[in-house]
């Protein structure tokens, strides 16, 4: 399995560092338009790679090297600042997006090829990827709202004081702001969330659900102004989601994908299934009728947003 990495800043790096850590790719391509940042990236996870799995690590400045990729993880692109929200990316990023695919598209096989897109802001990024490259929505794929879940499912289980693996809860919608909790849908162990708090004595009134939304939404940002940007939690998320799919897993992620034809199309996260050949099958979970106003809400920012390019 080859793949290739699209910006080797500090998301990039780390993208980098937890894909070699999955063990699944022989090669891994480290582009960078700045070549010397990418050599450096590509010698230190080289070291590295001496204390784990033998993978071939390249640093490259020509897309011409990364032909034969399987996958092809874009991270390039301006990262959020202390006060910026990521929409305030948006027309930044999408020069670098509407620059980048092309040249992808030019150096891989796009019978086969599937990109993971995890420059912000996230959605709008995959639709202008998605139609820029051409490739089957399936194929490309925004790490969405995966992070947003995984920081609800870690709250739940301090909350909760059981294990997030036993956890099943969705933050679906935008990977912003306009993100939304399916309280509906949340269960534990099997157990939907309302009756493992009965039969668990905890308590969790709408207070503590209003809490633990205002600490997903804001998680970036505290991560943000506390160490200037955050890395470590995606470059998990995209790890996580190479290994669905370089292992056919078929698991249930919130990835953000393209659906809809024409105008109609829109990409946002929603439960869906992974494996090889990228997005299986899309899932409606159980909502509440304000849960699914706030996700029809997500949906008309996000296509707002791409309106605006």
């Amino acid at each position: 399995m080859k793949i290739a990495i699209i910006g080797i800043g500090s998301v990039g790096s780390a993208v980098a560092t937890s894909v070699a850590n999955t063990g699944l790719a022989h090669e891994i391509v480290l582009f960078d338009r700045d070549g010397i940042r990418a050599r450096a990236a590509a010698e230190d996870l080289g070291h590295a790679a001496a204390f784990s799995y033998d993978i071939k690590i390249t640093a490259v400045n020509t897309y011409r090297a990364i032909r034969g990729s399987d996958i092809v993880i874009i991270a390039a692109g301006a990262n959020q600042k202390p006060g910026q929200t990521r929409t305030d990316l948006l027309h930044a990023n999408a020069a670098v997006i509407s620059d980048i695919v092309p040249r992808v598209m030019a150096n891989v096989d796009s019978k086969t090829v599937r990109l993971i897109i995890v420059t912000n802001p996230l959605d709008v990024m995959v639709m202008l990827a998605q139609r820029i490259s051409k490739l089957p929505p399936s194929r490309v794929i925004g790490t969405g709202t995966m992070l947003d879940s995984a920081r609800l499912r870690t709250i739940l289980s301090r909350q909760l004081s059981v294990s997030t693996q036993s956890i099943n809860a969705y933050v679906l919608g935008e990977h912003g702001d306009s993100s939304m909790i399916v309280w509906s849908s949340a269960c534990v162990g099997g157990v939907d969330l309302a009756s493992f708090c009965r039969q668990t004595k905890i308590s969790l009134p709408q207070t503590t659900r209003r809490t633990i939304e205002h600490r997903v939404h804001n998680a970036a940002y505290e991560i943000i102004q506390g160490r200037g940007a955050t890395w470590d939690g995606i470059a998990g998320a995209v790890a996580d989601l190479v290994r669905c799919i370089v292992n056919d897993e078929r698991r249930i992620l919130t990835v953000s994908t393209v659906d809809g034809i024409g105008d109609r199309s829109l990409a946002m996260s929603l439960p869906r299934i992974v494996g090889r050949t990228g997005v299986v099958a899309t899932l409606t979970p159980r909502m509440d009728s304000p849960e699914s106003a706030s996700l029809r809400r997500s949906a008309r920012i996000i296509r707002k947003n791409f309106d605006l390019l």
